[in-house]
């Protein structure tokens, strides 16, 4: 847990003062239950100012900084190999008020974005289960959520009830959390000041919805994907595997088209294995 010595001398003082703080992640996943062996890993932040957190990739914040010097510059070369690195199988962002309680999930299905406030509250037990995580004790807790059986582990000492995902609600970080199964887990591996809790792009208008809502409009993106896209295409909010014309139209490439759904079908079929089960 590099650099928490120090950052916990400091936190309290950083508190008073209203600045911001980030805290990285390592995220393990296991996106295919037929392929135990896929185990997936990258960094996320949690960046947390007064009473407000964020949740997001750190390879999506690398993309939209990509994207958005793009914009700037009106240069849209990109090096596409530097893009395949950056893509993330953690798709989503999750903003927290930490005073209300509320916690919006946002994600995009197909080439619109989608937000929801999260309904369901997680029932923490705190158990007198102790242990040392670096130089830090925890304390352990249980939760049942969203179809899994998950374990955290919160820092005692450090007074920021937050957390990676939609995990919140301990008296203290959450150092480290993990399913029953082995599937998921988050563990906190460092902590700096920033100048300002980061805002992931969104893109374009971000579609409120409520949580079932958004579950069945993935559902059906899963089944058929193509469809979604060719409605998108349809209302001017952009195509599947189309190439720009003049005017600013675009109109479908067949052979581009067709590579586009097999890779994605195939994406999605060795992504069954879902952080929320229900």
């Amino acid at each position: 847990m590099k650099n928490l010595v120090l950052f916990l001398l400091g936190l309290s003082a950083q508190l008073c003062f209203g600045q911001a703080n980030r805290f990285i992640y390592q995220v393990t996943m296991k996106p295919d239950s037929a392929n135990p062996n896929d185990v997936r890993t990258e960094n996320a932040y949690l960046d947390v100012s007064g009473q407000k957190s964020v949740f997001y990739s750190e390879k999506s914040m690398k993309r939209d900084s990509i994207f958005s010097r793009a914009r700037q510059t009106g240069s849209f070369n990109f090096d596409r190999n530097q893009m395949q690195s950056l893509r993330s199988s953690i798709d989503y962002t999750i903003e927290k008020d930490l005073k209300t309680g509320v916690k919006t999930f946002k994600s995009r299905i197909g080439r619109d974005q989608y937000s929801y406030e999260e309904d369901r509250a997680i029932d923490w037990k705190i158990t007198p289960e102790t242990l040392k995580i670096g130089d830090y004790k925890t304390q352990k807790a249980e939760a049942e959520f969203a179809g899994r059986k998950w374990y955290a582990w919160f820092i005692t000492d450090m007074p920021i009830q937050d957390g990676p995902y939609k995990f919140s609600g301990l008296p203290g970080l959450i150092a480290k959390v993990e399913d029953a199964a082995g599937d998921y887990s988050f563990d906190l591996k460092e902590a700096k000041k920033i100048t300002e809790i980061q805002n992931p792009d969104s893109r374009g208008t971000v579609i409120k919805v409520k949580r079932k809502d958004y579950e069945k409009q993935n559902e059906a993106f899963r089944k058929d994907p193509a469809s979604f896209f060719a409605a998108q295409m349809s209302t001017g909010r952009g195509g599947f595997g189309g190439e720009t014309r003049g005017g600013g139209m675009r109109t479908p490439d067949p052979n581009r088209r067709k590579q586009m759904e097999e890779r994605l079908k195939e994406e999605i079929r060795k992504s069954n294995n879902p952080i929320e089960l229900k």
